[in-house]
């Protein structure tokens, strides 16, 4: 009976030691907590042309960064704007999607900062566009101003850049246009993305509507809407393109990581979910000066003290 008990007590004290020694040897955090193996990465997408048609190239890009970063990545198609910024400032989402007025939104209020962005025919910008079904009398931004009483229009996302920020801009210059409850429209509508604004056109169930020029060209290119039903009546500047954020936490090694993985992506899904992409590129915060220029002039964000 003693042999047993002594083998028994040699037997935990040798356990003993061995998880000892194992646990020496992985790093832990100010509380013990052993963090050797990173947390799941968990990236949220904005809704620019809907969620479905967004998913599937979410879930490549996830993939790929998964395999590189060497632990799990997830992305998640949020079903509005600015709840991916929120799900940002509650450490929800450590990498996300943005347009560029979202972003800098994001980095104003949770100091997020830029890594990527889109490429769209080989360079980094894109548009926004007032579109009209091809048979509209309307032909120019003056017409819209002139005729707002007989015209139903339509933004995007009320935190879209293209769909609503920078064209709000223009027609609040131009007088008609204050908020959707203030305005000289008939009728002012949200629909809360760009392919929804494209069909709403196209289905004549609104005349004027404001949209992304990247991604209303690669809905015509794949055939979603047909390109011949509308026409453009006005263009703004040059706008730069939606980034890829990170939150401030983010360890450099990763990020370099997932900026030179993206720069080599030529997968067509992933490309084709974001607005026809040709590829990407390296961003910083310095490239979103002009939207958050805009973004003070219209309300939208505060200036710096």
């Amino acid at each position: 009976m003693f042999r047993k008990r002594k083998s028994f007590l040699v037997l935990t004290c040798l356990l003993i030691s061995c998880l000892l020694l194992a646990s020496c040897g992985r790093p832990a955090d100010e509380t013990g907590k052993d963090v050797s193996k990173k947390e799941e990465l968990l990236i949220g997408v904005i809704p620019a042309q809907g969620s479905n048609r967004m998913e599937v190239g979410a879930d490549k890009l996830a993939a790929i960064l998964s395999e590189k970063l060497g632990y799990g990545v997830r992305a998640e198609v949020y079903p509005d704007y600015n709840g991916v910024v929120e799900a940002m400032g509650a450490g929800k989402v450590q990498m996300s999607y943005l347009g560029p007025l979202t972003y800098v939104e994001a980095h104003e209020r949770y100091d997020v900062k830029a890594i990527v962005t889109q490429l769209i025919e080989g360079k980094p910008y894109y548009y926004s566009y007032l579109i009209a079904p091809a048979d509209s009398a309307y032909a120019s931004l003056e017409d819209v101003v002139k005729h707002a009483g007989d015209i139903r229009f339509a933004f995007g996302d009320i935190s879209s850049t293209s769909g609503s920020l920078i064209p709000g801009i223009a027609l609040k210059d131009a007088g008609v246009f204050k908020s959707q409850q203030e305005h000289d429209f008939k009728s002012v509508t949200y629909t809360g993305d760009h392919t929804a604004t494209a069909l709403a056109i196209q289905n004549n169930m609104q005349d004027v509507g404001a949209i992304d020029s990247a991604y209303f060209n690669n809905l015509v290119k794949q055939g979603k809407i047909d390109g011949d039903q509308y026409k453009i009546i006005w263009k703004s500047e040059e706008l730069f393109q939606y980034p890829w954020a990170v939150v401030n936490t983010m360890p450099a090694e990763d990020i370099a990581i997932i900026q030179e993985t993206m720069l080599t992506i030529t997968d067509a899904d992933v490309l084709n979910a974001f607005g026809g992409a040709s590829g990407f590129t390296k961003a910083g915060n310095e490239d979103y000066a002009s939207i958050r220029e805009a973004a003070i002039a219209d309300g939208r964000i505060k200036p710096r003290p």
